[in-house]
This record gives C-alpha cells, sequence and structure tokens, in this order.
C-alpha cells in the first residue's frame, strides 16, 4: 500500500509538478472516485505537504489557476480552500478544541465492551470499513471519500462516539490537523451544520469504489443526525505579532515549514531550532508512522533554513525549549501555530514569542464565520488579493 507521500520541499515541489495537468477537468471528474491502493490517479497526494506547509497553500492554488484557469481548476481549488476554512472556522472558536478533547475524554471512560477494540482493530465484519481501517494503519491516509463513508460508519452504523473516531483518524493521519479532523467528523455527525449529516450508502460505495465494495444490508442508511449544542458564535482573530527589529531567534514546528516564504529578504535571523510534539495530538499518542513522517518534515524545514541564514538549526525535545531561548537571549519569532496541540504546547512552555501570521490566513480566516458555501463567494476575491501576478497572467 506505498503511496509517493513527499515528506521533504523538493520531493513535495516535484510531485506538484508532476499533478498541476491533472488539477482541472481530470480532477474535477474523479475526485470523487476510490478505485483502490496503486490505481488512483486523481489524488494529488500533497495534503501531508500542504498540512506541513512543505508546500504553501498559495503556490499549490497559484499553479492550479496557472495551468488551467480559475473556473476549470474550481472544484481543487475549492479542496484547498477547505483546510483553510476549516483553520479559521476553529480560530475564530478556540473553544471548540478543548472541548472536543473533554468529550473525547469522557467519551473513552464511558467505554463499555468490546465494540471500540473492534472498530480500531478492523474486525468488525464490515469489508470496507475494515479495509480503510487497515490502509489508514499501514499508509497514515484515506481518500477523501472514504473518511466521509469512513465517519458515516463508525457513528452511525457502529453507534461508536463520533469523539472517538475522530481521535482515532488523528493519530493515524499524516496530514491531520485539528481544524480539518475534528470539524469534518462533526459536520459527518450532524452537529457542524445542525441537522444535516452525512450517510454511508452502499450503493454510493460501491459505485464510487468501483465495485471493490458493496455492503448492501450492512449500513445504517436512515440514522438520524446526533444531536448537539451548534457552534458558537465567532469570536474575533487574535492580533498577529511583528517581526522584531533586531536579530532574533527563529522556531520552527510542524505547522508551518516554509520560513523562506514567511520572513522577509534580510531577515535578521540568529539561531534558529525546531519543536514537534505529535505525540500531543491524543492521550493515546500517535502512530509511529506519523511521528516518523512529522520528524522527516521537520528536518527537512531545519535543514532549508540553516542553509538559508547560515547557523546551526538543531531540533529540540519541548522541555529543553526556555533553555534554548534562554540561552540566546534574543526575541523569539515562530510561525503562528492555528488552534491545536502545538499551539497548546508552545503556550505551556513559557517562553515569550512573537507568533508571524502569513498573508494567507490573515485573509482567509476572518470569513469564517458561517458555513463553507458563504466563504466559497470569497474565493475569487482571495485568488486576486493572494496569488502572484504571474499566475493571474498565465491564466488569461
Amino acid at each position: 500500500m506505498t503511496e509517493p507521500f513527499p515528506t521533504g520541499r523538493a520531493a513535495a515541489l516535484a510531485r506538484l509538478a508532476d499533478f498541476t495537468p491533472r488539477m482541472g477537468r481530470a480532477y474535477a471528474e474523479g475526485r470523487n472516485t476510490d478505485p483502490g491502493p496503486g490505481r488512483r490517479c486523481d489524488v494529488s497526494w500533497l495534503s501531508p505537504a500542504i498540512r506541513h506547509r512543505l508546500v504553501t497553500e498559495a503556490e499549490v492554488v497559484a499553479a492550479a489557476v496557472a495551468a488551467h484557469g480559475p473556473r476549470p481548476a474550481e472544484k481543487f481549488i475549492q479542496e484547498v480552500f477547505w483546510r483553510s476554512y476549516w483553520k479559521g472556522f476553529l480560530e475564530l472558536r478556540p473553544g471548540m478544541w478543548t472541548a472536543f478533547a473533554s468529550a473525547r475524554d469522557a467519551d473513552r471512560a464511558a467505554m463499555r465492551g468490546n465494540a471500540l477494540a473492534r472498530a480500531e482493530a478492523g474486525a468488525t465484519g464490515i469489508a470496507c470499513f475494515d479495509a480503510w481501517v487497515a490502509e489508514l494503519r499501514e499508509t497514515g491516509w484515506l481518500h477523501n471519500h472514504a473518511r466521509m463513508w469512513f465517519a458515516s460508519i463508525w457513528i452511525f452504523t457502529l453507534k461508536l462516539p463520533w469523539t472517538l473516531g475522530a481521535d482515532f483518524m488523528l493519530r493515524h493521519l499524516r496530514d491531520g490537523d485539528a481544524a480539518s479532523n475534528t470539524l469534518s467528523w462533526r459536520w459527518v455527525a450532524g452537529i457542524q451544520t445542525p441537522g444535516k449529516h452525512y450517510v454511508a450508502r452502499a450503493d454510493n460505495i460501491a459505485r464510487y469504489t468501483e465495485g471493490r465494495f458493496d455492503p448492501v444490508g450492512e449500513l445504517e442508511e436512515d440514522p438520524r443526525p446526533i444531536e448537539a449544542p451548534p457552534p458558537p458564535r465567532p469570536g474575533a482573530l487574535p492580533p498577529a505579532d511583528r517581526l522584531p527589529d533586531q536579530p532574533f531567534a527563529l522556531l520552527l514546528h510542524e505547522d508551518d515549514l516554509h520560513p523562506e516564504s514567511l520572513l522577509p529578504a534580510g531577515a535578521r535571523v540568529a539561531a534558529i531550532a525546531g519543536v514537534a510534539v505529535p505525540e500531543a495530538r491524543s492521550p493515546l499518542g500517535c502512530s509511529a508512522l506519523v511521528t516518523g513522517s512529522v520528524g522527516a518534515a521537520l528536518g527537512d524545514g531545519l535543514a532549508r533554513a540553516s542553509a538559508r541564514w547560515g547557523v546551526p538549526a538543531p531540533r529540540l525535545a519541548l522541555a529543553d525549549l526556555p533553555g534554548w531561548a534562554a540561552g540566546h537571549g534574543l526575541p523569539v519569532v515562530t510561525p503562528w501555530a492555528p488552534v491545536g496541540w502545538t499551539a497548546q504546547a508552545l503556550a505551556a512552555s513559557g517562553v515569550p514569542m512573537r507568533r508571524l501570521r502569513r498573508d494567507w490566513d490573515e485573509a482567509c480566516w476572518p470569513l469564517a464565520t458561517k458555513g463553507f458555501f458563504p466563504f466559497r463567494e470569497s474565493i475569487p476575491t482571495l485568488l486576486g488579493r493572494l496569488l502572484p501576478d504571474q499566475a493571474i497572467a498565465s491564466a488569461r
């Protein structure tokens, strides 16, 4: 089940170039079909690289627009913006992450019997679900359509708490982040958009897996959505910090590993380090595959930063961060970590940091006040504001 997931920027750029020709009509027509491992041609494999910003959203969308134009590449572009929308939604409502974590822990403590263990082992007897569990464990990835089916079966057929399904997936996904994972599971359950849930149906699975699976008679296809309070009202986006006018120490983390495009030319970087805490995704930790993938991505980011600014760039344990900061006696600058485990860990370190936010996030996140469809209406304006001029010119 080996698939080409890039864990460094050079490999991600090569994969981006390879997939760019399929970002238009081919993606729009094939994106919902999952023919299975080794046969997929209409997925980019870029989601882990985008999640860690080995390549940026702006780079990926610019490639799509330049190659196909905004309209032919609309479906692909929207998928990239979904991740930005989810991050913005959670950033404006940070309490939703802590509420999820509390509910997850309570739901696990309340579990009885072995239904959860069977689901996590892929031993339910539902062939498609069990195959997706195996693929998730072995590769750290699932096709987007399969993720929706998986979550629906977990919630409505297996009748397991959605929080524990979200936690299981987060522990195993290479591209998992707090916002996209948590809020997507809420959406399937019918509590993100109250009363509107996603139901996995046997005929849909048979059609879009090209007959690999046909769970007729095995699924609950007429469930009611989960009842829960609606999402809270959005708050204000916290302000970002400014770059200091003096030499500074740069701290990288897994949420943004392309400092070359974050910092301006002439940035006075005097020290560099990196820290990653993938084990903090869940009280149960995360898979060795995820830990290794995050470590490889962080190592790539540190190597590039060290070469760019000519200073050593060690990887630190979280406990060593205060000593590193104090030892250099410089302001510590770090990319903005969105709501989630990395942001929590950095805040808990006690090290004062200046957090820099990208123009992409500054533009997208405040618009995530309602559902995705109102947000989607702003995408043309966002493209004009955020893409390089040459990408727009190429599309004309």
